[in-house]
């Protein structure tokens, strides 16, 4: 078991892979349709966006979570 210290680090690496993973995916299909190459665009696609996911995920975290924090209230 990952210990709890480490659970925004846990949350940024999935959230990073998931969200690069299926926007990648979708935008390769779109942009360039299915073809025996497809695999191969989408994963040299995805090496490229999921260390950029990962960066924007830590970088806007917490931007975000203070400007929540400001514009709710507990009830």
């Amino acid at each position: 078991m990952i210990p709890k210290k480490f659970s925004n680090l846990v949350f940024t690496l999935i959230m990073g892979f998931g969200m690069s993973l299926l926007m990648t995916l979708i935008i390769t299909y779109i942009n360039t349709g299915m073809d025996s190459e497809f695999i191969d665009r989408f994963l040299k696609a995805w090496s490229i966006s999921f260390p950029i996911a990962i960066t924007a995920i830590l970088i806007v975290a917490p931007v975000t979570r203070k400007f929540v924090d400001k514009i709710t209230k507990s009830s």
